[in-house]
């Protein structure tokens, strides 16, 4: 079914802010593709939830690592909707290891999903959106506090900016922004995993609003950036953290 509606392309997209992006993205107006990796039922109930409310979406299953499933991935979704407009790679794993008991294996597997699968996405991304499109990737705020606890999480995510600031220069005349947007503490299924009470706690008072961020906060701001209000907007890291420095 190809359609002249503007395609986005959301990798993680079938639970916490990967989904909140794909369902704000597609209530601005947007087709959505909804990647997923092994959450098949989850993505296919999101992709549901955006039909009900009269939208267009796709459910396809790729490893953002795998540089062959992401090609398809973009393949598929012109293939179906005719084109890419919007490029939000969501997709993370955060592990939790202070430096120094952080086995090579720990530390690989969050090289292999948060900086490879960057890597990939955004490659892709460069070669399939349409000239006038936006990329968008998700960093961390937890780079500026020198978090315990974080370093190898923290590493996978500085090097992302890296490559959003460089890949922002490298399609310099093709009007593309590429942008990071860089969460503080947000309550999803990925922030809660193995963290005490008290620890959750004393993260939500870190920003000055006192409270930990919801995913329509952070896909608030991509829909500005992928919208038409977010084309002056290019090679920056939105901190969207209430005010934690």
């Amino acid at each position: 079914m190809k359609t002249s509606i503007k395609t986005a392309v959301v990798t993680g997209a079938s639970r916490g802010i990967g989904k909140a992006i794909a369902l704000r993205l597609a209530e601005d107006g947007f087709a959505v593709v909804v990647n997923y990796a092994a959450g098949q039922e989850k993505a296919e109930q999101v992709v549901a939830q955006i039909q009900q409310a009269g939208g267009h979406a796709i459910a396809v299953q790729a490893d953002v690592a795998d540089a062959a499933a992401v090609e398809q991935l973009f393949t598929t979704a012109k293939s179906h909707f005719g084109r890419v407009d919007v490029v939000v790679n969501s997709a993370g794993i955060m592990t939790n290891v202070p430096i120094a008991e952080c086995s090579t294996d720990q530390f690989e597997q969050l090289v292999r999903t948060n900086l490879t699968g960057a890597f990939c996405v955004l490659g892709s991304a460069a070669r399939h959106i349409s000239q006038g499109g936006r990329i968008i990737a998700l960093s961390t705020s937890v780079i500026a506090k020198a978090l315990p606890s974080y370093g190898p999480y923290s590493a996978t995510k500085a090097a992302v900016e890296a490559l959003v600031h460089v890949l922002a220069n490298e399609l310099r005349g093709l009007n593309i922004t590429v942008n990071a947007v860089a969460p503080g503490p947000v309550a999803t299924e990925l922030f809660f995993n193995g963290k005490s009470d008290e620890l959750i706690q004393q993260m939500a008072k870190l920003a000055p609003l006192e409270r930990l961020g919801t995913p329509e906060d952070i896909s608030a701001v991509v829909s500005v950036l992928a919208g038409p209000d977010g084309g002056w907007i290019n090679s920056q890291v939105i901190r969207v953290n209430g005010g934690m420095v």
